[in-house]
């Protein structure tokens, strides 16, 4: 008998060596890396360190003094601002599949734009899902409120909980629960539901220059040698400029229009 085990052993060993690779799981899946960062903030809990790997279900946390940039393997970039903290639960690159958790803080996403079939890119915080195509965009949550800012392309809210979305008659909206929100509009989800329901608005200049200089990183901070702040600050100055010509614009229109109402006529006495 033991001159047969022999054979059977050494042939389910190259049994065994020849299957393929088992695929990783959990945290051990890699979602990008942390690209620039002012000190004061932790990776699952530990000293976080610019260049360091992330991977699915990782927590980046930051305190009062800290901010993190990171990068995600599409391409993606995340600036987490300070009293923050974002999980990075799923991003798989190749399906285009994202999902982030943010318990509280602020954090800008600019994202790469989903083009295969299925893809997403979902925020969650405790009240509310974002969902974007692709496009640049800011949440904050605090008090039980989420702020969502879109910079630019166009958000979907979908409030959670006991935040429903309603329409302008105070009724449930039927098939759908979620507040489209386009670049240079914001949206705040509470418990404390307005009367006409949850709907964007204009986001004013300052609450705009707020959140954009809340999770920015100076020059020279961390270590992505200036390319990715350069692109952050120039894309901070075209936002203030795009809105600040819409807010004109505006301004523009609604003084021309109230004062077509408002023309005087009159006649030469001395023709």
């Amino acid at each position: 008998m033991t001159n047969l085990k022999r054979p059977i052993v050494v042939l389910l060993c190259s049994l065994l060596v020849s299957l393929p690779a088992m695929p990783q799981t959990g945290g051990t899946q890699p979602a990008g890396q942390i690209t620039a960062m002012i000190p004061a903030a932790t990776l699952n809990s530990k000293a976080a360190k610019a260049k360091e790997d992330l991977n699915w279900n990782d927590l980046l946390q930051t305190e009062h003094t800290g901010r993190v940039r990171a990068g995600l393997k599409d391409g993606s970039i995340l600036s987490v601002g300070s009293d923050s903290e974002l999980r990075i639960v799923q991003h798989d690159s190749a399906a285009q599949q994202t999902s982030l958790e943010m318990d509280f803080g602020k954090v800008r996403s600019q994202v790469v734009k989903i083009t295969r079939p299925g893809g997403k890119f979902e925020m969650k915080t405790p009240n509310a899902v974002i969902g974007v195509i692709g496009t640049d965009f800011y949440v904050g949550y605090a008090a039980n409120k989420t702020t969502v800012i879109c910079y630019q392309g166009q958000v979907t809210v979908s409030p959670l909980g006991n935040a429903k979305a309603v329409n302008n008659s105070g009724q449930a909206n039927a098939g759908t629960n979620s507040i489209a929100v386009s670049a240079g509009q914001m949206v705040e989800i509470t418990s404390e539901i307005p009367p006409s329901g949850f709907q964007s608005s204009s986001t004013p200049p300052d609450v705009l220059q707020a959140s954009l200089s809340s999770t920015d990183i100076p020059v020279g901070a961390g270590s992505d040698n200036g390319t990715t702040v350069a692109r952050h600050g120039h894309t901070l100055r075209w936002v203030l400029v795009g809105t600040a010509v819409a807010v004109g614009l505006g301004l523009g229109i609604g003084l021309s229009q109230s004062g077509g109402g408002n023309k005087r006529v009159t006649t030469n006495p001395n023709p």
